[in-house]
């Protein structure tokens, strides 16, 4: 499949269904389509065309042609016919075969694309720059967020560029890095596999990957049109995670996380708390970072090229140069400072979490949580009002009356999220 991306967003191009040869060198070899053919079969007991075409997503005219092909070698037996459908199951031999091939592979999901496509349609799915202050300023319109922010924020997005997020805890950086593919918000096609020399990669994730409700018509079905993917790792992340992951005794593997964020957007909350640490994740990636590419390992030694077309999100509350040192902080251009707000800022977050709850305000109050954050905090976060609210939310369920803002609920709200 060659790929372009149009005005739309949408991969644009002519998909090739003529499986070819492994020794033309392109495309993938009809003996694994026949192999992941006879392994779906054997685990449904039995199968249709339409059925089969759903199972391995390709086209049920190319499917019909398999099936006829493995009937002459006698591995199909037909059981009857669902309107104009075969309804098939496998022979002595079909299962002999199918069992055969299961203890070399266990796969038995979608037919995979070729690594070569899947570098060429990556690609050409790369974020590119359409970012001014309008089309900012309503992915963050739910935030109340410092101008000063906004202004550092647009040229980072516009750059297209890694960024570190950085600044004390409840500033809002998880907040600012969540919103980024409102930003970047084009869908992109993600295979369901990949196929390195004989080997299956998964990509296509469901946890991670969010489909499109209306896929387009004329797509190679072997490729899922997605948003842009997001994924947010916080002190969970290891490095095999970072690696291809071989499934048991198969020979298929997993994607690393940044292989599945490819043309979208990967953020390491908390940076600097993970179980690998900073300087193991800076040695991995620096190359990646700089060249755009990473080589991944597979179990027999193995090495393939993968393109890095991920927007990396650092968001921590330590100091960028207290976490890398120079040569890796050069390939994260953009580093930006997430501050404490101003009372003018907290107090509108306050009116727009009392519009939002529909909750009613003692005179005086707002100026009371302002102050008494202060007092208490050193200095005035985002943070606050919601986790304030949320605690005073808990005091009134439990009392069983009406969520009111009060200086006196304040006060007791105060006293057990900050502490005696």
């Amino acid at each position: 499949m060659t790929a372009t991306c149009d005005e739309t967003g949408f991969a644009t191009g002519t998909f090739d269904f003529a499986l070819r040869g492994r020794e033309a060198g392109q495309g993938i070899s009809e003996e694994l389509v026949q192999e992941l053919f006879l392994k779906h079969v054997l685990k449904k007991g039995s199968g249709t065309l339409y059925g089969l075409a759903d199972s391995l997503r390709l086209p049920v005219e190319f499917v019909e042609g398999l099936f006829r092909r493995l009937k002459m070698r006698n591995m199909l037996e037909v059981r009857g016919m669902s309107g104009d459908d075969y309804n098939f199951t496998l022979t002595h031999l079909g299962k002999t075969e199918a069992q055969d091939r299961l203890l070399i592979s266990r796969y038995t999901g979608p037919v995979p694309v070729t690594l070569s496509d899947y570098v060429r349609v990556v690609r050409a799915q790369v974020i590119r720059s359409n970012v001014n202050l309008a089309r900012l300023q309503e992915a963050y319109s739910d935030l109340t967020l410092d101008p000063a922010l906004i202004g550092r924020l647009g040229p980072a997005l516009s750059s297209c560029r890694s960024m570190f997020l950085y600044g004390p805890s409840g500033t809002g950086k998880s907040s600012l890095a969540e919103r980024l593919l409102r930003v970047f918000n084009e869908p992109v096609a993600i295979p369901y596999a990949v196929e390195v020399e004989g080997n299956i990669v998964t990509v296509f994730d469901p946890t991670l990957h969010s489909p499109i409700p209306n896929q387009p018509f004329d797509r190679d079905p072997r490729w899922v049109y997605c948003k842009r993917p997001c994924i947010i790792v916080g002190g969970e992340l290891v490095a095999s995670q970072l690696e291809a992951h071989r499934e048991g005794a198969s020979e298929s593997y997993t994607a690393p996380l940044h292989m599945k964020a490819n043309n979208g957007v990967f953020v390491l909350d908390d940076f600097g708390r993970q179980l690998i640490s900073p300087k193991d994740l800076f040695n991995r990636w620096i190359v990646p970072l700089d060249r755009r590419a990473d080589f991944l390992t597979l179990g027999n030694g193995q090495k393939f090229e993968i393109p890095f077309e991920v927007f990396v999100v650092f968001s921590t509350n330590l100091n960028p140069s207290d976490l890398a040192d120079e040569a890796f902080l050069r390939r994260i251009p953009n580093k930006i400072l997430v501050e404490a707000i101003s009372g003018e800022l907290f107090n509108e977050i306050v009116q727009r979490r009392l519009v939002s709850q529909g909750w009613r305000c003692e005179p005086g109050a707002e100026a009371h949580l302002r102050e008494a954050c202060l007092a208490r905090g050193g200095d005035l976060r985002p943070c606050y009002p919601r986790d304030i609210f949320r605690i005073i939310e808990s005091i009134s369920h439990f009392e069983e009356r009406e969520a009111v803002l009060t200086a006196a609920d304040i006060d007791r709200a105060i006293e057990l999220y900050f502490g005696q």
